[in-house]
């Protein structure tokens, strides 16, 4: 009965939320998983492990340089950006950070 509760609960707090939210959650998935493919963590973004890596390879300092300017009408420097959020843990629920 909890358990069926807490899902109740989940649901209603993910359609109070709103479509953009949901469509941001289903991008920053693909992201992840898009990063998995070509070997990195799990629950790090491209734009995180770009950034991350920025400063050890060539090629993530580049990727760091396309996804920012793709980004760019919503985050100035989206990869950093993406880094610190992940660094917070900003991407887990409330209840986990």
């Amino acid at each position: 009965m909890v358990l069926f509760n807490y899902i109740e609960e989940y649901n209603m707090s993910i359609y109070n939320k709103g479509y953009k939210w949901h469509i941001k959650q289903i991008l920053i998935g693909l992201d992840q998983l898009c990063n998995t493919l070509i070997g990195g963590w799990a629950d790090e973004t491209l734009s995180s492990r770009c950034y991350r890596n920025r400063n050890k390879y060539w090629y993530a300092k580049v990727g760091v340089k396309i996804l920012d300017l793709i980004f760019k009408p919503w985050d100035k420097e989206h990869c950093r950006e993406s880094y610190e959020s992940e660094l917070k843990s900003m991407h887990l629920p409330c209840e986990f950070r």
